[in-house]
């Protein structure tokens, strides 16, 4: 499988409503490796390492996002794969 580096912006009712932690739950379930974090502009930022199809499911899952959220929309830039991530972690 072909191996994928994305960069996503959430914007919307994304934090408090355990966005990232259900995001991080989500990544380790399809082998998905990076990071995600709250900014202060109340949007959520990921960076998300792994198989495109893995991927592409998180990027699918956030313009969904957990019961409580209200996603408005998701920004999707692609980066270049670099492999750096051992695991998916939150960030702050």
């Amino acid at each position: 499988m072909s191996k994928q580096r994305i960069r996503i912006f959430v914007t919307g009712r994304v934090q408090g409503v355990f966005f990232r932690q259900t995001l991080k739950v989500k990544a380790k379930q399809n082998d998905v490796y990076g990071w995600v974090k709250n900014l202060n502009d109340g949007r959520v930022e990921a960076v998300l390492e792994g198989d495109t199809g893995n991927v592409t499911l998180l990027i699918e899952w956030a313009h969904g996002g957990p019961a409580n959220a209200i996603v408005e929309d998701v920004e999707i830039q692609n980066e270049k794969f670099t492999g750096e991530f051992s695991k998916f972690e939150v960030t702050y």
